[in-house]
């Protein structure tokens, strides 16, 4: 009786692990719902989906007006330009530093803001950039991205500092604004880990 009882509880437990093996999602789901997502935000905010050809056939802009967002086969990023800024390009082998402000959604909920550093807050987050053979890499130095996911700066930021010009701020100067729909491989390590596209508005200032 006693052998009986613990066959029971095993084919119980196993059963168990069946189970919980169905429930767990693969990573190509995971992906194929992170897809739905971007493509739902993009059906609900009305955005016009542009290619690059396109991008760089109207001189690496986005009309605004159409509400334009450019996709990057690469990086699987959507970017808007706003503003080009009043600055210069970054060039090979410059090291620069950026005081950022922006906002973090999920793109998931649609508009569920996550962090920003733009409420409450005159505050910046500051990132250390540099540029070498057309590749750039960067850290955060302070601020809320660096509190919340680690210095590591998503690929997703940097991909328009291939297209932007951020200045010092000066007197009744356009600061260089995007607007950018980053993926899981291009996001935060909490993105990464979740399988979570995040939709951002960043402006990007030189510091003096």
């Amino acid at each position: 009786m006693k052998k009986l009882s613990y066959l029971l509880l095993a084919f119980f437990a196993l059963g168990l692990v069946f189970q919980a093996c169905d429930d767990t999602e693969t990573y190509a789901e995971k992906k194929e719902k992170e897809r739905r997502w971007i493509s739902n935000y993009i059906s609900a905010n009305n955005i016009k989906v542009i290619s690059e050809n396109e991008f760089y056939a109207n001189d690496t802009t986005t009309d605004v007006s159409r509400n334009e967002y450019v996709y990057f086969d690469d990086s699987g990023v959507y970017m808007q330009i706003l503003k080009r800024g009043d600055g210069e390009l970054m060039r090979n082998g410059e090291r620069a530093e950026f005081l950022l402000r922006f906002v973090e959604v999920l793109v998931e909920t649609g508009d569920t803001m996550s962090t920003s550093n733009l409420i409450g807050t005159n505050s910046y987050d500051v990132m250390m950039c540099s540029k070498s053979s057309g590749e750039f890499t960067a850290s955060f130095t302070e601020g809320n991205m660096a509190s919340n996911y680690g210095q590591s700066v998503p690929t997703g930021w940097l991909v328009p500092l291939n297209y932007i010009k951020p200045a010092v701020q000066l007197p009744n100067g356009d600061l260089a604004r995007v607007r950018v729909i980053v993926p899981h491989s291009a996001g935060h390590q909490t993105a990464s880990s979740y399988v979570a596209p995040y939709y951002y508005e960043i402006t990007y200032q030189k510091k003096r």
